[in-house]
């Protein structure tokens, strides 16, 4: 029996993709997965993460991974939870092997309705399992992860070879933040490798346009 996983990679921050993995395994390979020590890709060490990837590519019938731009995030007509069913479609459909059972890490509150609405748009009928947290407790959620992860990883590290230092890419990082700050003060917009919708950009953007506003009021009193 074919059994297949599917995950995310970078949902939440504002620098970079959004990476989606689907993977197809035989299910005589859990344990050797198991063994192998597939497990949520957060609990594991990049460099552990990077080791995995290629034992997993070399042990799955088959896989895809999809990387969705900030462009695309930005221009999406939806949610982030609609943009995600569509593109997690997309990436089953084009599965050359197709699993039999799959395992889905649910984006939304109600994960059967999550399921549902993934299952109705496949091309094909498998037994669907979507759970929160599916990715510490299946095995091709688990591997699906690690693909996403390395890949967004990966993706990110090209990003610092052009930008220079500009974090993890999350809002809550703060050197995330102060590149963000410091390109705008230079270039008067943000880089093209942000998500222009993201809330965190309106916020830096104000914070600044109020502190240039109050340093040419001071100016303006400090004249004789």
């Amino acid at each position: 029996m074919k059994l297949g996983g599917i995950d995310e990679a970078g949902r939440g921050p504002v620098i970079g993709p959004l990476v989606i993995a689907a993977v197809v395994v035989d299910e005589s390979r859990m344990q050797e997965l198991e063994a192998l020590g597939v497990k949520d890709s957060k609990k594991l060490t990049p460099r552990r993460r990077e080791e995995l990837f290629e034992e997993i590519l070399g042990m799955v019938d088959d896989y895809v991974i999809l990387q969705i731009s900030p462009e695309e995030i930005d221009s999406r007509d939806g949610t982030m939870n609609e943009l995600e069913i569509e593109n997690f479609v997309r990436a089953l459909n084009s599965l050359k092997v197709k699993p039999d059972v799959l395992y889905i890490d649910a984006a939304d509150v109600k994960e059967k309705r999550f399921g549902d609405i993934i299952g109705e748009r496949l091309s094909f009928s498998p037994k669907i399992i979507a759970e929160h947290k599916a990715d510490s407790k299946y095995i091709p959620v688990a591997a699906a992860s690690i693909l996403a992860k390395v890949t967004r990883d990966r993706a990110i590290e090209k990003l610092k070879e052009v930008y220079g230092e500009i974090g993890s890419g999350y809002p809550s990082d703060p050197i995330t933040r102060r590149f963000l700050e410091e390109y705008y003060k230079a270039h008067g917009e943000f880089p093209p490798i942000v998500r222009k919708s993201w809330e965190t950009l309106r916020k830096i953007e104000e914070k600044l346009k109020a502190k240039k506003t109050q340093s040419t009021i001071l100016d303006f009193l400090k004249k004789p």
